[in-house]
């Protein structure tokens, strides 16, 4: 049985952390390219901003959704069919020409990430046994950390050396391929409960979605207009009502006494306060080394490179370490070193700084960011049931992906506040109290992380399990 199982493993630890690598490189691929994006397709700052978010938003707001199709219609299933979307919007994206057309195609883009996303880790935590479980997530982890760490340095590259078009077609030929290969050498499987909840599916959706809509917004029309108002009203509502559905219903999407174990409820809420802070910190790094110190695409992606990269490096090993000495004492650790190396970065840059300075404090924040990843995501998933690993997948990283949007929002807001593209003395003074924001957000999630549990205990077997039994 297990020589049977060894190959099937091997093959899930090389094709789904390259789904996790294709959605995550484009999540910051496109950063690298926002000044070109600006002069070519005359794109505006809230242009730029939805070039990510349009990705972002769809994905925070489907990834339930994504996880709920799998566990129905079967995981490998929906794996290949979110990979084939994502192929094919991709190739949209690569010929647009306008910022509108880009952002239609991303927006496609984000539907496909949806369904990829939750499922690559449910894949791995089926393949592998108790005892290996935190090093094959750790390797997912490095290889998600991969697609942030090449997203910088593929797209200047690409943007310089060929066009900023090329950083979307890279995607069609993998995706394909990827898309093709599970279809054959990936196990089939689904979750526990028989019915799919469509009123949880929609109240769901539409809930996360307005509340991503209102940080989009929100550099546009203001945190105190109607618009943004009411969307954080309607979001509220729309959850509220998902969670009154999901008490009920014989068949919920969310188990919602999950949320009453340590372990998942703090791990969650570190995930989300993390990634505030990364992409957050990412969107605006990432043009600092071209309107703010002036090196090209491609010189910028390489000097990003010591901050992301850490992620290849670190995670394998934090997700090892973790087995054997429990997740809390990397997240919190992690955690502290995200805060302190963007406040560092904060400190440190000035109109003229030379990048020689900037090492030390990236590579601090990336050695934490690396550390957090993966004992998260171990964290939750080893929170509940094996049979429900695909919800606490996708409750993570919907929670990522709302993070992402509120990430991109909240530091181009502060930025916008103090500073601008006129000059690179202006994008500086506009940077430097957004990577203090960034620093702030980081701080705050250390808190939950000391509150979460070294090691975790699977819950209970969700009820619907038990009426189904019966």
């Amino acid at each position: 049985m297990n020589d049977v199982r060894r190959p099937r493993a091997v093959w899930t630890l090389v094709l789904a952390p390259l789904g996790v690598f294709l959605t995550s490189l484009d999540i910051v691929v496109v950063a690298t390219a926002l000044p070109v994006l600006r002069v070519e397709l005359n794109a505006s700052l809230a242009d730029l901003e939805w070039t990510i978010n349009a990705y972002n938003l769809v994905f925070a707001c489907l990834m339930l959704s994504g996880a709920a199709l799998g566990d129905r219609f079967g995981r490998r299933r929906m794996f290949v069919a979110g990979l084939t979307v994502f192929s094919l919007a991709s190739a949209a994206a690569a010929m647009s020409s306008n910022a509108e057309a880009l952002i239609v195609a991303r927006v496609v883009q984000g539907v496909g990430a949806a369904v990829i996303l939750p499922l690559t880790l449910v894949l791995i935590i089926e393949a592998f046994p108790e005892g290996k479980r935190g090093a094959a997530i750790g390797i997912w982890g490095a290889v998600a950390g991969l697609g942030v760490a090449a997203g910088p340095v593929v797209g200047g590259a690409i943007t310089e050396g060929l066009s900023w078009q090329w950083i979307f077609w890279v995607n069609v030929p993998v995706g394909l391929a990827a898309a093709g290969l599970s279809t054959f050498l990936l196990r089939e499987s689904r979750g526990p409960r028989p019915q799919l909840d469509l009123v949880g599916l929609v109240l769901a959706g539409v809930g996360v979605f307005a509340l991503t809509w209102a940080p989009v917004r929100a550099p546009l029309v203001g945190w105190g207009s109607v618009e943004v108002i009411g969307a954080l009203v309607a979001g509220v509502v729309f959850l509220g009502a998902f969670l009154w559905w999901e008490a009920r219903t014989p068949y919920p999407m969310v188990p919602l006494h999950y949320f009453r174990a340590r372990g998942f409820a703090t791990s969650n809420v570190v995930a989300f306060l993390q990634q505030i802070s990364l992409i957050g910190s990412l969107f605006i790094i990432a043009q600092l080394f071209q309107v703010g110190m002036g090196y090209s695409p491609w010189e910028a992606g390489l000097r990003i490179l010591v901050w992301n990269g850490t992620l290849m490096l670190t995670a394998p090993l934090a997700g090892a370490l973790a087995d054997r000495f429990g997740n809390r004492p990397f997240m919190a650790l992690g955690m502290v070193m995200q805060a302190v190396g963007l406040a560092w970065l904060a400190a440190v840059v000035e109109p003229g700084v030379s990048y020689v300075s900037l090492v030390a404090p990236l590579i601090v924040a990336g050695v934490g960011i690396s550390a957090v990843m993966p004992t998260v995501a171990n964290a939750v998933t080893a929170s509940v049931p094996l049979e429900d690993t695909g919800v606490a997948a996708g409750v993570n990283s919907a929670l990522r992906e709302l993070g992402s949007v509120f990430g991109v929002a909240i530091i181009a807001l502060v930025f916008a506040g103090q500073g601008g593209y006129s000059s690179p003395g202006a994008f500086i003074d506009g940077f430097v109290p957004a990577m203090w924001a960034a620093a702030g957000i980081a701080l705050v999630g250390v808190l939950p992380a000391v509150l979460s549990p070294s090691r975790v205990t699977p819950g209970v077997s969700a009820p619907v399990r038990e009426r189904v039994l019966s």
